[in-house]
C-alpha cells in the first residue's frame, strides 16, 4: 500500500486536540470548509427546493442496524434503529452450509460473532481467501443454521459498548423480512429493508449461490416492485445483473468500495479486496470501482441499475497535512493518522453527474467516532452529514440513526422545509 495512505479498516485515532494544531492546520481546515460551503449553498436551488433526485428529503438507512449502540445486524439492533425512526434497515447476506441466507457482514464469524467463545467448534477454525484476501476464522458455509443459532453477535468496534456481546442472536433473511413488516404494521410507517448479495461469487464457487433464494424471498413477500419498501445491493454488477435478468424488478444499487486515501493528493486508493468487484477480478477485467464514477461507468450502471452506493470519499475527500518526509503528520499527536489529522476537500460532481444520468446516490458510512471525521467537523457528525445533505445525496447510511435524523432535521429547517 502507498505510505501515504491510510486504511479505512485500521483507523484507530481517538479525538484530535484542538490546542494542538498549527496555525497552518487551521488555515487549511477553514480553506476547506470555505469550499465546502460555496459549494454546497450554491448547489441548494431556487428557495426550499430539494437537490434529491425524487425532490423528497434524503432516506436515513440505519447501516446493519443502530451498529453504534447494539450488536450488528441483530433484530435488536435493527428494532433499536427503527425506535429512533430509521426509514430503511440494512443487512448483508450471506449463505450457510445448508443453503439458508443469515444476516452477517462477512462470511467470516469470528469478525462479529463469538464462535471463538464456542469450544465444540474450535477445530473449523482454518484459513482460506474470500475474494483474494487471505483470512482466518470460522466461516458461514461450515456451519448449518443450527449451528449459527447457537452463536451472539458481537461489537465489531472497540469504541463501542460492549456489553451486549453474545446476547443476540444471528436472524435469517427470512426473520428480517418478517420483522419489518410487523414493525410497519406496529409503528404505522413503512420500514423498507436493503439486503446485500454479500460475496455472491464465494458462495457461488462454493455452491452456495444466493441470489435466486433473495429473488424467491423477495417474490413471497410481495415486494418485487420498484415501489416495494426494499432495495437490494451488491458490489458485484453480476450478481445485480443476473437478479434482473431473472425477473427481480425491485430498485437496484450498485455499491463502489475503495481502500483508502491519498492523505497528500485527497485521491481514492485501491487494494484487494476493495480494489474492484471480485466477479471482475475473476473475469480478468482490470478496471478499479472508480472506473464506475465516471460519466461512462454511470450510464452503464444505469443499464442494470437504478442507484450507486459509493464510498463517500469519492463526493468528499480528505487531504492530511505532509511533513518534509513526504509523510502525513500527526496533527493532533495521539500516535496515529487518520481522518481526525485530515480536513475535506471540495465536492466533487459525482451526485450531479449519476443524477444526470438518473441514478439515485447512497454514499456510506456515516460514523460519530471524532477518529472517523475531518478536523473541520469539529468532531460534531451532524456537520459531516450536512455537508453531503446540501449536496443533494438521495440517503445515507449510518451506524448511528439518531445523528443522521437530527442533522437531517437541521437541514429541512435550514431550506424552510
Amino acid at each position: 500500500m502507498d505510505a501515504l495512505a491510510v486504511t479505512r479498516s485500521s483507523y484507530p485515532a481517538i479525538l484530535l486536540d484542538g490546542e494542538t494544531k498549527t496555525m497552518r492546520t487551521l488555515q487549511i481546515a477553514l480553506t476547506a470548509t470555505a469550499a465546502l460551503c460555496i459549494a454546497a449553498c450554491s448547489t441548494t436551488g431556487p428557495g426550499n427546493k430539494l437537490l434529491t433526485l425524487d425532490g423528497k428529503p434524503p432516506l436515513v438507512i440505519a447501516h446493519r442496524g443502530a451498529s453504534g449502540y447494539l450488536p450488528e445486524e441483530t433484530l435488536e439492533a435493527y428494532a433499536r434503529a427503527i425506535e429512533l425512526g430509521a426509514d430503511v434497515i440494512e443487512m448483508d447476506l450471506v449463505s450457510t452450509k445448508d443453503g439458508v441466507l443469515i444476516a452477517r457482514h462477512d462470511p467470516n464469524l469470528a469478525i462479529s460473532t463469538d464462535v471463538a467463545k464456542h469450544p465444540r467448534f474450535a477445530s473449523r477454525k482454518k484459513t482460506i481467501k474470500v475474494d483474494g484476501e487471505t483470512q482466518t476464522g470460522w466461516f458461514s458455509n461450515d456451519f448449518t443454521l443450527a449451528e449459527i443459532k447457537t452463536l451472539g453477535g458481537i461489537s465489531t468496534d472497540a469504541e463501542r459498548p460492549q456489553e451486549f456481546n453474545g446476547r443476540f442472536k444471528i436472524p435469517t433473511f427470512q426473520e428480517i423480512i418478517d420483522f419489518a413488516k410487523a414493525k410497519s404494521k406496529e409503528t404505522g410507517r413503512t420500514i423498507a429493508i436493503y439486503p446485500e448479495t454479500k460475496n455472491p461469487t464465494y458462495f457461488r464457487e462454493l455452491g452456495l449461490p444466493m441470489e435466486d433464494k433473495v429473488i424467491a424471498a423477495i417474490e413471497a413477500a410481495g415486494w418485487n416492485s420498484k415501489t416495494a419498501p426494499i432495495y437490494v445491493q451488491s458490489f458485484e454488477p453480476g450478481s445485480l445483473k443476473y437478479m434482473k435478468s431473472k425477473g427481480l424488478n425491485t430498485r437496484l444499487i450498485q455499491l463502489i468500495d475503495g481502500d483508502s486515501v491519498d492523505l497528500k493528493t485527497g485521491a481514492v486508493t485501491f487494494a484487494v479486496p476493495s480494489d474492484r468487484p471480485y466477479d471482475w477480478t475473476q473475469a480478468g477485467d482490470k478496471r478499479n470501482f472508480d472506473a464506475m464514477v465516471t460519466p461512462a461507468g454511470l450510464a452503464e450502471i444505469k443499464t442494470y441499475a437504478d442507484g450507486i452506493g459509493p464510498w463517500k470519499r469519492y463526493i468528499v475527500s480528505i487531504k492530511g497535512t505532509i511533513g518534509a518526509d513526504g509523510k502525513p503528520v500527526d496533527v493532533n499527536k495521539d500516535g496515529k493518522v487518520n481522518d481526525a489529522d485530515a480536513t475535506s476537500t471540495a465536492p466533487t460532481t459525482l451526485i450531479a453527474d449519476a443524477h444526470k444520468a438518473g441514478l439515485f446516490v447512497h454514499p456510506f458510512t456515516f460514523r460519530n467516532e471524532s477518529r472517523r471525521l475531518a478536523a473541520d467537523y469539529n468532531k460534531d457528525g451532524k456537520s459531516e452529514y450536512g455537508v453531503y445533505y446540501k449536496l443533494g445525496v438521495d440517503g445515507v447510511f449510518t451506524d448511528f440513526t439518531d445523528t443522521a435524523l437530527a442533522a437531517r432535521a437541521d437541514y429541512l429547517k435550514s431550506i424552510g422545509r
